[in-house]
């Protein structure tokens, strides 16, 4: 992992590391819509092998993205869960979605229930209570 200055691990380098691979993100938004066992995990996200999604699941569970809940004692076996960090991880999601449709991937923007207009990202700062702008970029700093 890449250190500042001051010692301190980058903010992106500790969430990359706990979910910065093709997998894993599929896995948390399969598990986006409540838990789900392994072989519904498997079939939801074709073509994972067996081994790799095991391995996935135990990384996600190690970093505190999922929890998993035994459903059979014989075998064990059992049921994932997003944890809060996990559920947290929608947003990034419906983000990186949205970029993957606006760049030729296939899938659907997020729509507004009411009007059903297509939904649009913006930083908003509470302080000033204004949407701030992509040309104002340069003036953003990260905490």
């Amino acid at each position: 992992m890449v250190v500042d200055a001051q010692g301190q691990v980058r903010a992106l380098e500790i969430a990359l590391a706990k979910v910065a691979d093709r997998w894993s993100l599929l896995v948390v938004e399969a598990l986006l819509d409540g838990p789900r066992r392994f072989n519904q995990l498997q079939e939801a996200l074709g073509g994972i092998a067996t081994n790799v999604l095991a391995q996935r699941l135990r990384h996600l569970e190690r970093e505190g993205v999922i929890v998993a809940h035994p459903y059979s004692r014989r075998p064990l076996r059992h049921a994932y869960e997003l944890t809060r960090a996990g559920k947290d991880l929608a947003g990034a999601l419906r983000l990186l979605t949205q970029w993957g449709v606006d760049h030729g991937g296939i899938g659907e923007s997020p729509l507004h229930a009411a009007c059903g207009t297509t939904l649009e990202a913006r930083w908003y700062c509470p302080t000033c209570a204004r949407v701030v702008e992509d040309d104002e970029a340069d003036e953003l700093r990260y905490l």
